[in-house]
């Protein structure tokens, strides 16, 4: 392995791009050289100065991609948000410092644009909370053995005036949008999508010919709205004459109770369907207590999945709403010197205000704890009692929990 310190950081140029997805497919274990019709969809997403690469001697063996996201805080407001994505560091040039030159860098340049937050879906635990951020979503995924589950096949529908009807990818695609966004709007955790998401998750952008071609659902209130859309696959598995065949949930969006409820039913009353995989969920999703038999769904999966930096204390802790009434004295510690300082929270149901303050501290954390407050799912009197959070006063992490935590767990629906 080559020992040279000389490895240089920098934005990549567009004709490096091909050099630079090799890079990017041999950090995620797959083909080295892109087919064309690959290499020129993702071409689709360069933004010069936001693609960095580690190149040793011409060659990439390190990658970094970021670009420009909306998040969704508490109470439905939106937050710039530097997404990043395409991490990788080839296994000849580990423990140089790569990562963190590209981090460091990007998220200088976050800041600079006056994003509030970074986010990242983390491929591996260890390696982010290094750089500030902390896990601020989790995620579940449901196995519902059908037979068990307690529900009538012969279901005929929806019984609250809606209906259910199959559709096809141009359909979702002039649905799809707008629904999302309706979605968003009200999820916290939630991100944006960008026009080529659904072109690539419907088909009309192809990397090539292995692609097939999903079911498309939707469901349409009473009064004809569109609330809920699902995506899935099915195999076709028999034995003995006999179904047992698994739906495969790609992805299911819904903006009322009713329309989850609808959508779960109908792929769970599929003729030939024994098993239905609900792909990446909320934990505490509706799925498993709209079946008869609850214990009929079990959980499949469960992990960490968006991960937050924050990168303006006082942007973030005023953009999300707030249940309770108090205020709260934090003394944020940021090793990258982003946005580490003592702050005064004062916060009610009629909004918030932050500011720096020199009062004395009642509770200190570390920025990535306060990542993994922010959006509503963490519990500071856990990370006391973990030692991740330490109270300056009595009382300060359950004052922290009746302001920050909300009813519902925060969810983000996407992988990016």
């Amino acid at each position: 392995m080559s020992r040279r310190a000389d490895i240089d950081v920098r934005p990549i140029t567009e004709a490096e791009f091909p050099e630079w997805l090799r890079a990017v497919n041999t950090g995620f274990l797959r083909r080295p050289t892109p087919p064309e019709e690959e290499l020129e969809v993702r071409r689709r997403r360069f933004d010069a100065g936001r693609f960095l690469g580690g190149f040793d001697g011409g060659r990439c063996v390190a990658t970094f991609r970021s670009f420009a996201q909306e998040l969704t805080a508490v109470g439905g407001a939106s937050v710039p948000a530097d997404a990043i994505s395409a991490v990788t560091v080839t296994a000849t040039h580990r423990r140089r410092g790569l990562l963190t030159r590209m981090m460091d860098r990007d998220l200088a340049a976050a800041k600079e644009r006056g994003d509030v937050v970074a986010t990242l879906i983390a491929a591996e635990y260890p390696i982010y909370g290094r750089y500030g951020f902390g896990p601020a979503t989790w995620m579940s995924e449901w196995t519902v053995d059908v037979p068990r589950a307690g529900l009538d096949p012969r279901w005929a529908g929806p019984d609250d005036g809606g209906r259910i009807d199959l559709v096809d990818g141009d359909d979702v695609r002039k649905l799809g949008p707008e629904l999302h966004e309706r979605l968003r709007r009200s999820q916290p955790g939630a991100v944006s999508r960008e026009d080529l998401w659904w072109q690539l998750n419907t088909g009309a952008v192809r990397f090539d010919e292995s692609w097939t071609e999903p079911h498309f659902a939707v469901y349409r209130s009473a009064a004809g709205e569109v609330e809920g859309l699902v995506s899935y696959r099915s195999d076709d598995n028999w034995h003995d004459k006999q179904p047992h065949n698994t739906a495969q949930v790609d992805w299911l969006i819904t903006t009322t109770p009713g329309a989850e409820r609808a959508l779960w039913r109908y792929l769970c009353s599929i003729d030939w369907i024994t098993t239905v995989k609900s792909g990446w969920r909320a934990p505490d999703d509706l799925l498993p207590f709209l079946l008869p038999d609850p214990r009929a769904a079990r959980i499949a999966g469960q992990a960490d999945w968006l991960w937050v930096r924050i990168l303006d204390v006082v942007r973030a802790l005023e953009a999300r709403t707030y249940e309770g009434e108090g205020s709260l004295v934090v003394d944020v510690r940021d090793a990258g010197g982003f946005s580490g300082g003592r702050y005064r929270l004062d916060a009610s149901p009629e909004g918030a205000d932050c500011a720096p303050t020199t009062a004395s501290a009642e509770l200190t954390l570390d920025v990535g704890e306060l990542a993994a407050l922010w959006l509503g799912d963490e519990s500071a009197v856990r990370l006391a009692a973990l030692g991740r959070v330490q109270e300056e006063r009595a009382g300060a992490a359950k004052m922290a929990d009746a302001l920050l935590r909300t009813s519902r767990r925060p969810w983000c629906p996407d992988m990016f």
